[in-house]
């Protein structure tokens, strides 16, 4: 992360919890594992067995932007939602 944003002479905000528009251009490991803190996968199976829901969280602006930056983009975090999948 710290490589990419030094590339792209870029900083990130939001990963200071005193201060969510610090910028900064060498997050630490541990901020950016806080920054996805709140991300939950909630998965419904209906009694039948057959359909089952998923919903995830929506990643924020921050959350984006840091994958963005790592290169992973959205769509794979998108793609672990399923709406409606057969068992």
């Amino acid at each position: 992360m710290r490589r990419s944003l030094a590339q792209e002479q870029a900083t990130l905000p939001g990963l200071h919890p005193e201060n969510k528009r610090k910028m900064t251009d060498t997050p630490t490991a541990e901020r950016l594992l806080h920054a996805f803190a709140g991300v939950s996968l909630t998965i419904i199976q209906y009694a039948a067995g057959e359909e089952i829901l998923r919903r995830m969280t929506p990643l924020s602006g921050v959350q984006e932007a840091i994958l963005q930056q790592l290169g992973l983009g959205t769509h794979l975090y998108r793609q672990l939602e399923i709406q409606h999948m057969r068992s």
